[in-house]
């Protein structure tokens, strides 16, 4: 199944369904995408979505960037909750959304990896990035 995980209806799907699902996105919130892919991400070296903070961080950015990784623990479960309980109905098991994540086959990364900041990634996240820029005219 090719879904946009966002919304984690097509990872509950292909959960039920016991189908391989191929994730086409973005980003996700929360760094749900490095917990998922089990991918390496030590908060201090990986800059956090929103903060706007290149990969040489100073040392009040990287302090900063810890404690929001930190808080996100807490911000985030509120997101997610309605989904795992609308999957613990469905699948008839308790699952967590990083649970429901880390069966993605492959995760189609819509970005390039040269205009991102340097961040470990898995052999199954592929960078389709200009995906959906339009022709100049």
């Amino acid at each position: 199944i090719l879904t946009d995980p966002i919304l984690m209806c097509g990872p509950v799907i292909a959960e039920y369904l016991s189908i391989p699902s191929v994730y086409f996105l973005r980003g996700f919130p929360c760094g749900l995408d490095f917990e998922a892919t089990q991918c390496p991400h030590p908060p201090s070296y990986v800059p956090r979505l929103f903060l706007n903070n290149s990969d040489h961080m100073t040392f009040s950015q990287r302090v900063k960037n810890l404690l929001v990784s930190m808080l996100e623990l807490f911000y985030c479960q509120p997101i997610f909750s309605p989904i795992e309980e609308l999957a613990r109905e469905i699948l008839q098991k308790k699952v967590t959304a990083t649970e429901l994540l880390r069966h993605g086959s492959v995760w189609l990364m819509r970005y390039d990896f040269v205009f991102e900041f340097p961040r470990p990634v898995m052999p199954n996240m592929v960078f389709i990035g200009g995906i959906n820029c339009e022709k100049k005219e």
